[in-house]
């Protein structure tokens, strides 16, 4: 018996299912982590893995990166906790609303659910109106406001997708159709107490779908008419795509913005931050409540202030590298996947893909759901057994990271091709 069926079998005696949050579960059982360096994670029975979960997007600079363990190491001979202010939070700040200018004031938080949670909470209070819209697929977090589905009927009141969720707060969520300006124009026209839309400018929750040409344009657009506010949900794309996320990329500017992820490369710190009139109704002063016992600490912060600092000074090579071999890839997978002629569809921008088993295009939630999901499962399971590991779910995102060398490319490209002959068969 493997170590890591073992550790899975104590571990389901003590822990909900085995495992501490439900997308690391696939069957039979996850492999349990020794460690990590660079690229690559070992699991406890010595297996290494080239790395494309990467902390779902967090590890844009790979494993243990040099700089920030060293600033963190320094930060922890000096304290962990200590529930008062630091200059490090006024510095990351400054560095935040540098690198995201629509971002006039910044309050950082742990996750990206509480940045989410406070970003509706604040455009509710300064809007004085109930109502938000979320698009069908998006992932914000795993809180009632957001942890909604489509509903029947034209209304597009969401109702909640977990049991314990209160219909009193999903029926405040209303859920349209992603890349579908006329639907959102409808709703907003239609519903006269909508506060906010929030939006993953790219999703990288449904697989990878990219917003068609001039959707973001269209839903900035739509909200400053309705007098509703436009929340970027930069948790996965914040950095991802460029040092100042989608919104530069794209060159659009919303009124709050949340980040996270690869804010800390791998430590656990998030942001909200936006207008300075919307951000001025946050507790104290405002009347909009939010706190945390470990907002700000100093070890998360200390590690997103030196991979920030990383990610600026090597920014003309960083991003330019991921680009190059995302799009090597890419273009390998689809010629051997034209080759084998298997159905398929490949999304990518940036350091993101994903491969979908699908003759449709996949623009939105009801596309990427074509997808053949038995055939995924056997590509994942194929890529384990060959060394690479990426998400185990059709409806998550391949992310290369800086630590990825042309070397583990091109053994990924191999891995890819057994892997898709067996999807074939």
């Amino acid at each position: 018996m493997s170590n890591s069926k073992k550790l899975f079998l104590r571990s389901k005696r003590v822990i909900p299912s085995g495992i501490n949050s439900p997308v690391r579960y696939y069957d039979p059982y996850p492999f349990f982590v020794a460690r990590s360096q660079g690229s690559s994670i070992w699991d406890v029975d010595g297996h290494r893995y080239l790395d494309f979960c990467n902390g779902y997007g967090a590890l844009l600079l790979g494993h243990r990166r040099k700089e920030i363990i060293s600033s963190v190491s320094a930060q922890l001979k000096k304290g962990t906790l200590y529930c008062a202010p630091t200059e490090i939070e006024v510095e990351l700040s400054e560095m935040i609303s540098k690198n995201f200018p629509s971002m006039h004031k910044v309050r950082l938080v742990n996750t990206g659910s509480e940045a989410t949670m406070t970003a509706i909470r604040l455009a509710r209070g300064f809007t004085k109106k109930k109502k938000i819209i979320k698009f069908e697929g998006c992932y914000h977090g795993a809180h009632d406001y957001v942890l909604v589905k489509a509903g029947s009927g034209a209304a597009h009141n969401g109702i909640s997708i977990s049991e314990g969720g209160l219909d009193e707060v999903s029926k405040n969520t209303l859920v349209v159709q992603y890349n579908n300006s006329q639907e959102l124009a409808s709703v907003l026209e239609n519903e006269k107490d909508i506060a906010a839309v929030i939006v993953e400018p790219v999703l990288a929750n449904m697989g990878l779908v990219l917003p068609e040409e001039n959707f973001l344009n269209d839903i900035r657009r739509l909200t400053t008419e309705n007098e509703s506010l436009l929340i970027f949900d930069e948790v996965v794309t914040g950095f991802r795509m460029s040092t100042g996320g989608a919104q530069k990329y794209y060159s659009i500017k919303p009124d709050i913005t949340t980040l996270g992820k690869a804010l800390g490369n791998g430590f656990v710190i998030a942001a909200v931050g936006g207008r300075s009139d919307v951000m001025d109704m946050l507790s104290p002063e405002g009347k909009v409540y939010q706190a945390s016992t470990y907002a700000g600490n100093p070890i998360s912060v200390s590690a997103a202030i030196s991979s920030m600092k990383t990610m600026n000074k090597y920014k003309t090579k960083i991003y330019p590298m991921l680009e190059k071999k995302c799009k090597s890839l890419v273009s390998s997978l689809r010629d051997i996947a034209s080759d084998l002629q298997i159905p398929h569809q490949i999304n990518s921008i940036s350091s993101m893909f994903q491969i979908f088993f699908t003759e449709q295009t996949v623009v939105d939630y009801s596309s990427a759901k074509s997808s053949d999901q038995t055939k995924f499962r056997k590509l994942f399971n194929e890529l384990l057994k060959n060394g690479i590991f990426v998400a185990p779910s059709q409806f998550e995102t391949v992310f290369l990271s800086y630590a990825h060398s042309n070397e583990d490319i091109d053994k990924t490209i191999v891995a890819y091709e057994k892997a898709l002959k067996t999807v074939k068969r």
